[in-house]
């Protein structure tokens, strides 16, 4: 439920252009009420006509303020026109301004007095052919219209108002969506990274370490070393680019990117890894009559790579028991053990890609868990069957 707007929220600053519009109205007002007996009041009602003239143009001093002091005002100068019909205008612009505020009880009482004026100086005015009756009842209608037009403007603006903030509001919250969405992205840029490059920047970084403490190689022996860490180096661009052509699949232009990898391309990924050194037990015991779905088998793509990322960093020559099992009932639990290293791997880790890790399989709803059990580190991990 949306809360009734203040009345400085709602009200329009009143500029030099506004006071003087609004004051021309006035005069035109002040002269169609007076300007029929002005004439013989200065011929006969001398006094009347002084009278009129001074509470006029106190009436139009005062209605300045009228602001300050809405109700008040308006009572004042709704008197002052029982005796001036100058005070007319004034008293129609004050009585307007206290009706745009929309209070029930002050619309009331001054359009009674307003009427009561105005009732009290057709009475005392020396109008030709003042039909008591006639009189009245265009006393009625004008001042029923002048505080109707006053709750009319006041509508108006308050529903101005709203649909001004309902903008604003909007607005903002556009531009929270977009400032989520930013975050977001870059969170899902940075995970893609991480796995990419982590893995295969290890790699590189282990063979060039291993290459740097060997002093008995011959030439053959270090050009093929070094020929692999090119070959690393190389894969390590080529799959920058493919997750930059993933994350760029709004691009209208044509796609190169390959395939992200899936449940099936865990077999390959151990494979590389046991040529190159590591001793990997592998077990695989999903459930292979039902395809596994593309995004859960890059999870758990991504889970294993960064598993084996780790152990080449913390723990290198251990032994890794990775296991995997589930069906399309049960959704897939794979779980990677091996002992607990001394961190003397030359590779610097960031500490990220196990948090990164965590928000994938969450998102995927599922979940990862990482413990230390006696002298070995576990990490498991579910995800159901489709995400």
């Amino acid at each position: 439920m949306e809360t009734r707007p203040s009345l400085s929220e709602t009200q329009p600053e009143l500029t030099w252009v506004s006071h003087a519009w609004r004051y021309a109205l006035c005069l035109v007002i002040s002269v169609a009420v007076w300007q029929s007996i002005a004439a013989l009041e200065w011929r006969e009602h001398r006094t009347l006509f002084f009278t009129e003239l001074a509470l006029g143009a106190a009436a139009y001093v005062l209605v300045w303020f009228r602001r300050r002091a809405p109700v008040r005002i308006a009572l004042v100068i709704a008197a002052m026109s029982a005796l001036s019909g100058i005070a007319a205008g004034p008293a129609t612009l004050a009585a307007v301004s206290v009706a745009t505020r929309r209070v029930s009880w002050q619309v009331l009482v001054v359009g009674v007095a307003n009427f009561v004026a105005a009732q009290t100086y057709t009475t005392l005015a020396p109008f030709e052919d003042n039909h008591p009756i006639i009189t009245t009842a265009v006393n009625v209608a004008v001042n029923a219209g002048m505080m109707g037009w006053g709750l009319y403007l006041g509508s108006r603006r308050e529903i101005v108002w709203n649909l001004r903030t309902r903008a604003e509001r909007a607005e903002r919250e556009q531009e929270l969506r977009v400032a989520q969405a930013r975050s977001t992205e870059r969170a899902r840029i940075a995970r893609e990274m991480h796995d990419v490059l982590a893995h295969r920047i290890t790699q590189v970084s282990m063979q060039a370490g291993a290459l740097a403490f060997r002093d008995d190689l011959d030439n053959d022996r270090l050009r093929e070393g070094l020929s692999q860490i090119q070959g690393q180096a190389n894969d390590a661009l080529h799959e920058l680019r493919d997750v930059l052509g993933v994350l760029r699949e709004d691009d209208p232009g044509p796609l190169t990117a390959r395939p992200q990898p899936t449940y099936d391309d865990i077999a390959a990924l151990v494979e590389e890894a046991r040529t190159l050194g590591l001793d990997i037990d592998w077990t695989d015991e999903v459930d292979d009559s039902t395809p596994v779905p593309s995004a859960t088998g890059r999870t758990v793509y991504r889970i294993v790579q960064e598993g084996i990322t780790n152990v080449r960093k913390h723990a290198p020559g251990s032994v890794v028991d990775i296991r995997s099992s589930g069906d399309p009932r049960s959704g897939i639990r794979v779980v990677l053990v091996n002992p607990v290293g001394d961190d003397r791997a030359g590779a610097p880790g960031a500490g990220l890609g196990l948090i990164g890790l965590r928000e994938r399989t969450e998102l995927r709803g599922g979940r990862l868990d990482q413990r230390t059990e006696d002298s070995t580190f576990v990490l498991e991990a579910w995800l159901p069957w489709s995400a």
